[in-house]
């Protein structure tokens, strides 16, 4: 059975952008199914810090807040709903648009877009997708939840890729994750080597995504997670040093915390790194090999790139 929606749509500066998808979340009527705010045009503005150092968004551009509606919305009473953001602000919501979206059926629509992923020898589903695991593989279950990592994304399949590879290597003693999100990486680990993963995210509610993901892929005496930001946490320093430690967070959160990663890699440990541009790629490698740290090989995957370093 197929439900028709209706998405409404505009844009404003991004310093309004929470300002006016608050107004819209608070609305009784019309009361919006869910609402998403995203960058009207990527790459045309500076990335700038959000409240949390581990985020950084393209800021003082232009955003898109878009609502979804289960029948047409009042374009009257949208507009009476964004006066009072307009008033607060200063900012005018432009571009508004009410339109259908093709009837389909989104939940069909929403676990197409989450195929498994093969990655190295790791297979990453959904439940959905239980049926269509290979038998010559590591399978990993991971549902789209409230944290980043289902391996879809070019930093996390790269990732995967080079724990793989490492694990045909030599496989790691004592390993770190950090920025687990879903848990995906520490799980890939604690599956292929049966032995203890710590995992660390600065999101408490990944923390607990990342604990639950373990259970349910049936490692959960092997994955130790806990809420931390960067090194912050007294079980990191215990278990350190690290004969390997996998990094998928972001650029300048990655440069930060360079000193602490050359601290905590053992001497010809491994260190891979994603999370970054590839216009970003000179910048991290630069603040790694300030700490001693010796670039090894890089996947590079559409506009991304992940990076496989040395102690």
């Amino acid at each position: 059975m197929t439900t028709p929606l209706w998405k409404f749509s505009f844009i404003v500066p991004y310093e309004a952008a929470d300002a006016f998808s608050d107004a819209l979340e608070a609305a009784i009527w019309p009361e919006a199914l869910s609402i998403s705010t995203l960058e009207a045009e990527p790459g045309s503005s500076p990335l700038v810090k959000t409240a949390s150092d581990w985020n950084e968004v393209e800021a003082h551009g232009r955003w898109r807040v878009e609502a979804l509606y289960d029948e047409r919305p009042d374009e009257a009473a949208l507009r009476v709903l964004l006066a009072a953001p307009e008033g607060a602000t200063g900012a005018k919501a432009d571009n508004l648009r009410i339109e259908p979206l093709p009837d389909a059926d989104w939940v069909a629509k929403s676990l197409e877009g989450l195929a498994p992923v093969r990655a190295g020898r790791f297979f990453v589903f959904g439940r959905h997708d239980a049926d269509k695991v290979p038998a010559a593989c590591i399978p990993i279950e991971v549902e789209a939840n409230q944290a980043f990592g289902t391996g879809h994304h070019a930093t996390t399949a790269g990732c995967l890729e080079y724990i793989s590879e490492l694990i045909d290597e030599r496989p790691p003693v004592h390993a770190l994750d950090i920025g687990t999100g879903t848990g995906l990486l520490a799980i890939a680990l604690a599956k292929a080597t049966r032995r203890a993963v710590l995992a660390s995210d600065i999101d408490p509610v990944a923390v607990e995504v990342a604990r639950a993901n373990a259970q349910a892929n049936g490692v959960g005496p092997w994955v130790t997670a806990v809420t931390a930001a960067g090194f912050d946490h007294p079980a990191l320093a215990a278990r350190a040093p690290y004969d390997l430690i996998v990094a998928n967070i972001l650029a300048r959160p990655l440069v930060r915390l360079a000193p602490a990663f050359g601290r905590h890699l053992a001497a010809g440990g491994t260190l891979i790194l994603s999370g970054l541009l590839g216009t970003q790629e000179n910048m991290v490698t630069s603040a790694m090999t300030m700490q001693g740290l010796r670039l090894v090989s890089r996947k590079p995957k559409g506009d991304w790139v992940t990076l496989r370093m040395r102690g």
